[in-house]
C-alpha cells in the first residue's frame, strides 16, 4: 500500500485536472491518475478536450475559418488575394503547439499547486482504493479519503460502418487528416459532426451529412436551428435529414456508404468517411466488483445532485453521469464535488450550463427552448434581434442569425437566451450570468450596451420581449 489521500482523482481532463488542482488549493492533499501517454512514453495530462477533442477541432476551425474568409469573403471588402493555398501539414504544426503548451501548462499547474501526478491506468477497488497499473503492467495500490472518478467518454462506433484506418475514421481521426479529401461523408448532424465538416467544406471538401433524425438539432430552438441549417447549407454542407446508414464498404480506396431516406435506398461515394454520432461514457475496466459503485445500462455512474456515487466517499464528474457532456459541466461539478469534501455546500446550477456549437454562424443557447415550453405549457414572451440589423456585424460582415430571448409572460424572468450568429459563444455568456441572477428581461432592456457591438442585439431581443425595441418593428406574439 502506497501513501494516502484526501483525494485521488482518476482522470486528467477537464473535470479532474481541475478537481485536483482546487483539492490541492483548498488544503487536501490531492493526486490525479491519469494513463494518456505520448508517443515517447511521457504522461499527457487534459484528456480528450485537450488532446484530440475541444482545443484541436477549434484550432482546425479558427485556421480553415480565416481560410474560407479570405478565399470568399475578402474580396467585398476590397482586399484582394491571389493563388490562396493551405498548408495541411502547416495547420496540423499549428494545432499540435497549441495542444502541447495547454497540456504542458497542467502539468505547471500541478506542480505549483502541489498536486501528485500518477501515470497509469486508475481502477476503484473497494473501500476508496485505488490500483493503478502503469505502461509495463506494474500495479500500485493508493488509498484515500475521496475518490473522483472523472475518466471521461470515448466516439461511438456503428455496426454499420465500422472503423477502417485511413478511410472510415472517429471523431479523433478526422483532426488527422494529411490531406484535404476531395469527398468528405459524415455520419451525424450534432454538434461534433457539424464543426468537423465545417473545417473541411472550408478548406475544399464536398461534405455530405448523414443525419438519422428528422430534425435538425432537435435540442436547440428551432427557430435557431432552422437559421442555421440555411447558412449551412449555403456554405455548401449538404446536410440529409432522415438519412439512417444501413452499411459501408471500401473498395479501391473509395468508400461507399448505404443509407435510407424517405425516397428508399442510396448511395453515397466519399473519399473519407467520418462516424459522429456521438460519445459513451468510458467506465469500462474502471470498477470492481466490489467497488460498490452502480451503472446504468448505459453505462453511466449513478450519482446524486451533487455527484456523489452510492458508495461512501467515491464521486463521480463529467460525461460518465447524467447530464450534457460539455467540458465546463465537468469542470463546475468537479469544483462542486471538491468542494463539499472540504466541507463547503456549493452546488451547480445545471439550468444555467451553455452549449455551443463552433460553426460559423455559432450556435449557442442556455435555458429553455420555446418547444420545451409548449410542452410543458408554460406561458412566455419572446423578443428576437437579427444580426442583418446590427451595424457591427454588417461592418464585419457576419450578418447573419439572430439573438433571441425568452421569458415568462408574468414575472418577464428570462427563461432561455439562443443565439445563432458570430461570436455567439461568447455572447451567450451574457445571457447565463442574467439567468444565475435571475434576472427578467427588463433588466436587460435597462442596461446600456456599448455602441457599435454585436451586443446591442441582446439588448435590442430584451426590448423586444416587451414591444419595446428600436431598430426593428415589434411583433411581440403571445403563447
Amino acid at each position: 500500500m502506497s501513501d494516502k489521500y484526501d483525494v485521488i482523482v482518476i482522470g486528467a481532463g477537464p473535470g479532474g485536472y481541475v478537481a485536483a488542482i482546487k483539492a490541492a488549493q483548498l488544503g487536501l492533499k490531492a493526486a490525479c491518475v491519469e494513463s494518456w501517454s505520448s508517443e515517447d512514453g511521457k504522461q499527457v495530462l487534459g484528456g480528450t478536450c485537450l488532446n484530440v477533442g475541444c482545443i484541436p477541432s477549434k484550432a482546425l476551425l479558427e485556421i480553415s475559418h480565416k481560410y474560407e474568409e479570405a478565399g470568399h469573403g475578402f474580396a467585398d471588402q476590397g482586399i484582394e488575394l491571389n493563388d490562396l493555398k493551405v498548408n495541411v501539414e502547416k495547420m496540423m504544426e499549428r494545432k499540435l503547439g497549441i495542444v502541447k503548451q495547454l497540456t504542458g501548462g497542467i502539468a505547471s499547474l500541478f506542480k505549483a499547486n502541489g498536486v501528485t501526478s500518477i501515470h497509469g491506468r486508475g481502477r476503484l477497488l473497494a473501500n476508496r482504493q485505488v490500483e493503478v497499473t502503469d505502461k509495463d503492467g506494474k500495479t500500485t495500490t493508493y488509498e484515500a479519503d475521496n475518490v473522483i472518478l472523472a475518466t471521461g467518454s470515448n466516439p461511438i462506433d456503428i455496426p454499420p460502418a465500422p472503423l477502417k484506418e485511413g478511410f472510415i475514421v472517429d471523431s479523433e481521426g478526422a483532426l488527422e487528416f494529411d490531406a484535404v479529401p476531395k469527398r468528405l461523408g459524415v455520419i451525424g448532424a450534432g454538434v461534433i459532426g457539424l464543426e468537423l465538416g465545417s473545417v473541411w467544406a472550408r478548406l475544399g471538401s464536398e461534405v455530405t451529412v448523414l443525419e438519422a433524425q428528422e430534425t435538425f438539432l432537435p435540442n436547440v430552438d428551432q427557430q435557431c436551428a432552422k437559421d442555421a441549417l440555411k447558412q449551412f447549407r449555403k456554405q455548401g454542407l449538404d446536410i440529409k435529414l432522415k438519412a439512417r446508414v444501413t452499411g459501408s464498404s471500401v473498395k479501391r480506396n473509395l468508400i461507399t456508404v448505404n443509407y435510407e431516406d424517405g425516397k428508399g435506398e442510396q448511395e453515397l461515394k466519399v473519399d473519407k468517411l467520418v462516424v459522429a454520432v456521438g460519445r459513451r461514457p468510458q467506465t469500462d475496466n474502471l470498477l470492481a466488483a466490489d467497488a460498490g459503485v452502480n451503472l446504468d445500462e448505459r453505462g453511466f455512474i449513478f450519482v446524486d445532485d451533487h455527484c456523489q456515487t452510492d458508495a461512501p466517499g467515491v464521486w463521480a464528474i463529467g460525461d460518465v453521469v447524467r447530464g450534457p457532456m460539455l467540458a465546463h459541466k465537468a469542470s463546475e461539478e468537479g469544483i462542486m464535488v471538491v468542494e463539499r469534501i472540504a466541507g463547503h455546500k456549493p452546488q451547480v446550477n445545471y439550468d444555467c450550463i451553455p452549449n455551443v456549437i463552433y460553426t460559423h454562424p455559432e450556435v449557442a443557447w442556455v435555458g429553455k427552448t420555446e418547444e420545451q415550453l409548449k410542452a410543458e405549457g408554460e406561458a412566455y414572451k419572446v423578443g428576437t434581434f437579427p444580426f442583418a440589423a446590427n451595424g457591427r456585424a454588417m461592418a464585419a460582415n457576419s450578418a447573419s442569425g439572430l439573438v433571441k430571448i425568452i421569458a415568462d409572460e408574468k414575472t418577464d424572468r428570462i427563461l432561455g437566451f439562443h443565439v445563432t450568429g458570430p461570436q455567439a459563444s461568447e455572447i451567450v455568456a451574457q445571457g447565463v450570468i442574467a439567468m444565475e441572477f435571475g434576472s427578467s428581461a427588463e433588466d436587460l432592456a435597462l442596461t446600456c450596451f456599448a455602441h457599435p457591438t454585436l451586443s446591442e442585439s441582446v439588448h435590442e431581443a430584451a426590448l423586444g420581449v416587451n414591444d419595446g425595441a428600436i431598430h426593428i418593428a415589434n411583433r411581440r406574439k403571445k403563447k
